[in-house]
This record gives C-alpha cells, sequence and structure tokens, in this order.
C-alpha cells in the first residue's frame, strides 16, 4: 500500500496519496503535481480519483492540473458553488482503492459543503479521516471565512461537524488534516504531526466546549484575511490555469534586469542582513521561509515579478509563489548582487542595528519613532514597548497613514527579519530615513524605557 502525505511549507498545507493495488487517489493536491505523478509512477499505480475536501482560500487547488496528466476523475465539495470543472462529492459516497475503500462525510462549517473522508482498511474498519479543515490538531478550521453575517451559522455546524459526525467515529481513528501549524485556515494549529480523534478529544482546547451556544460564542471569531484569499476562491471555483510544467523565469544580465525591473516588482527572498547590506533599489524583502506568509500581503497580481536569490536556482521560490497564484515570473537576476554590483550598478542598503544598541540609544535620552510590527499575541506574551507604535506588519500597507514621513523610522519585531520586510515596504512607498532592529525581546536592557509586561 502506498500512504503518503505530502507537506508544501510555508503554507502548511498538507496533501495526501492512497494506493493500492494499481490504483490510487490523492487528497487536496497542489498545483505543482509533479510529486504525485512520480510516486504512481515508481509504485506502478494509476491515480484514478482526485478528492477535494472544500473550496480552499490560501492556494490554487491542483486538481485540474493533476487530472489533465493523469485523466484521473475530480470530485469536488461544496457542491452549491458554481464550479467549473468535476463533479460534486455526494455524502455517503464511496471510492474504492484496492481493497481499501473512502467514504465522504459532510462536515461543513469552515465552509457550507465542506467534505471529511473516512479511509477504511481491507476489514472494514475505519482506519484514517481525512478532515480537511473542519478539524486540526490542537484547533479547528476558522468558520468567519463565509462571510461575518454568516459567523453564528457556520460556526454552529462546524459543531456539528465535529461532535455529532466525526468524533462518533471512534478515539483509535488517526486524523489527517489539511493543513498544519503556522496555517492561516486555523487560529492556533498544534505542531503535531500526527494525532487521532482521541487526542484531539482530550488536549484539543476548542473541543473542550462541547456545548453547541459555548461552542459558537468561544470559537467563531473574525480572523485576519490576506488580500490574496480572494483571488484563490475566485480560480479554485473557475478552474486553476494549467502549467503543463513548472515556469522557470529566464536568467538576465543586470542590464536585462534593470531594463524589465521598470515595469515590475523586484522581489528580493535572501535574508535580512543581506538585503539590509546591499539591494536593488526599489526592491520588496521577503525572506525565503516567509514567502507563503508575507507575499499575499504586500504582493498584487497586476505586475510581473522580478527574482533576486540567494542561489542561481529559483526554483523553490517559484514554486511557492505559483501555488499563491503568482504565474507572472518572467526572470531573476543572474549571479546576484555580485553581478549587479561588477556591472556598476548603484545598490540601496537599509540601516541595521542590534537591540542593545536601540537601547542604548533610548538610555541616552535618544527617542526614535520607533514602529513595532509583531503580533498582537507577541505583545500579549512578550511584552510592549513603552514608546511604540504598534501596527502588525499585516496591517501596514493599509495604515501607512500612521507613519511619519519626516522622522526617522526605527522598525523591530523580534528578530529582524519581518521588521526588513516592513521596512522595504516602507522604502519603496517613499521612506528615507529607515533602521531595522536586529533581535528580540530576550537583549532589551534598557533603563529608561523597560518593557511593559
Amino acid at each position: 500500500m502506498l500512504f503518503e502525505r505530502i507537506v508544501s511549507e510555508g503554507l502548511a498545507h498538507y496533501s495526501y496519496i492512497i494506493g493500492d493495488m494499481k490504483n490510487a487517489v490523492v487528497i487536496d493536491p497542489r498545483r505543482d503535481c509533479d510529486v504525485y505523478v512520480r510516486m504512481v509512477t515508481r509504485e506502478g499505480l494509476r491515480i484514478t480519483h482526485i478528492l477535494e475536501t472544500h473550496r480552499n482560500e490560501d492556494y490554487l487547488i491542483g486538481s485540474v492540473e493533476l487530472a489533465s496528466r493523469t485523466g484521473a476523475e475530480i470530485l469536488h465539495a461544496d457542491s452549491e458553488l458554481d464550479y467549473q470543472y468535476g463533479q460534486p462529492v455526494e455524502d455517503g459516497q464511496k471510492i474504492k482503492v484496492g481493497r481499501y475503500s473512502l467514504e465522504a462525510i459532510s462536515t461543513p462549517g469552515h465552509t457550507p459543503g465542506s467534505m471529511s473522508y473516512l479511509l477504511y482498511d481491507p476489514s472494514g474498519a475505519p482506519w484514517v479521516v481525512f478532515t480537511g479543515d473542519a478539524l486540526f490538531a490542537g484547533d479547528v478550521g476558522r468558520t468567519d471565512l463565509p462571510g461575518l453575517d454568516r459567523l453564528k451559522e457556520m460556526t454552529g455546524l462546524l459543531h456539528d461537524s465535529i461532535f455529532s459526525k466525526l468524533l462518533p467515529l471512534g478515539d483509535e481513528v488517526i486524523v489527517c488534516p489539511g493543513h498544519g501549524a503556522g496555517s492561516v485556515c486555523g487560529e492556533s494549529i498544534a505542531d503535531r504531526v500526527i494525532t487521532t480523534i482521541g487526542i484531539e478529544r482530550k488536549t484539543n482546547p476548542k473541543l473542550q466546549f462541547t456545548e453547541k451556544d459555548e461552542f459558537i460564542e468561544k470559537v467563531g471569531k473574525e480572523q485576519e484575511r490576506p488580500p490574496y484569499f480572494r483571488k484563490m476562491e475566485e480560480l479554485n471555483i473557475a478552474g486553476v490555469p494549467i502549467l503543463g510544467a513548472l515556469p522557470m523565469p529566464t536568467p538576465l544580465s543586470p542590464g536585462e534586469f534593470s531594463e524589465a525591473a521598470e515595469k515590475g516588482i523586484v522581489l528580493d527572498t535572501r535574508w535580512e542582513l543581506g538585503f539590509g547590506a546591499a539591494h536593488v533599489p526599489g526592491a520588496l524583502n521577503i525572506w525565503f521561509e516567509g514567502l507563503a506568509g508575507f507575499t499575499g500581503w504586500f504582493l498584487t497580481y497586476d505586475h510581473p515579478i522580478l527574482l533576486v536569490n540567494e542561489t542561481d536556482d529559483p526554483e523553490e521560490v517559484v514554486r511557492v509563489l505559483i501555488r499563491m497564484g503568482y504565474d507572472h515570473v518572467p526572470g531573476y537576476l543572474s549571479g546576484g548582487m555580485l553581478k549587479w554590483h561588477m556591472a556598476g550598478n548603484n545598490s540601496g542598503s537599509i540601516r541595521t542595528i542590534t537591540v542593545q544598541n536601540l537601547c542604548q540609544q533610548l538610555d541616552k535620552g535618544e527617542r526614535p519613532w520607533i514602529l513595532d510590527v509583531r503580533s498582537q499575541a507577541e505583545l500579549d506574551k512578550g511584552g510592549i514597548i513603552p514608546d511604540g507604535h504598534h501596527i502588525h506588519i499585516t496591517r501596514l500597507p493599509e495604515r501607512l497613514d500612521e507613519v511619519p514621513r519626516d522622522k526617522p523610522i526605527t522598525v523591530f519585531c523580534g528578530s529582524g527579519m519581518r521588521s526588513m520586510v516592513a521596512a522595504s515596504f516602507l522604502r519603496r512607498e517613499g521612506w528615507d530615513d529607515l533602521t531595522v532592529i536586529l533581535g528580540g525581546l530576550s537583549g532589551w536592557k534598557s533603563k529608561s524605557c523597560p518593557i511593559d509586561l
């Protein structure tokens, strides 16, 4: 038997492939679907069905792409939506996979028509349930995405799905969710890669609200919604454009890159220290591991993206971008900043100082305008800088008018990586005097400006 979980880092997206006796099924495939084709080819299997648990918001589903390569039948959830591909799956419908079978279970809440899939072993015993975004390790799916006017309704549906459909399956049944820790599809998904119905029943904080009214009150809440979600929702209904092969950007000389950059956005995926020291003027910095988390807040779909990377291999960056629908990536700077400088081009820079340096400035009586881009949860846990002005990094594009243009701006986040993202965005928007703080509150030693815990 073939049973694999495929993890898409950054998005913390989990997809699954189950195969037996020449046939295989894929659940919630990602768009760059070559991984599934390689697996079935290696095992001598054929993908017969592609199952979707719900209409996704945070990434482009790879169902149409994978079906174009394999001829597999697509069964999608949320049947009330006007899908332009595949067929709706019905509650109770069964799909054979060799000696095994999968049963669709209606589990609305995260979306109105969410489906889970229960895998039975050859003896007919329930073994694994693929819950999509209904139930996670340590959390449940958010219920605000269908609209705040439906928040109570959707949270009530999720309660019924969990307590009347999923928990009765039995404590021994393994839970395979659609996302792991770090996903924006849950509020606080646990970093637990394997879980069961029994573990979640006992340890999942959200499942302790057993009464429906209490569950609705405690669980149903509005959460941050990245702007790119709307694009994902649209394309995941219409059918995601087929790639055929991973579109690789063209290596560009410094001259070619400079010319192309005039009509696009330069995205620099290097670490904050390298970017701060020297970068292509006007570039936006999002370090590679932060791409999936922050690209959708700062990039739109109406300009081509030109890449500057740590290496001359942009493949992994491209994979992250296309999963979020950023397909127009025509080129990258061949040879990186070394070649850029060797060609005689000017570069920009952003000052960096350590958190200890900032504390020394404060103790000398200096009072820089501190932009604190940490989340509210970080403030609650780690403390507040008394002289800081808090704007969460994801809210910065819509709150630029709160950042003064006539004062030096010092940006703080707790490490320096998100601070450099914010600083690079401010620089693109016209701010000049910027300093990024390296290090977090563990190094804060100011006597005149102690952290407010």
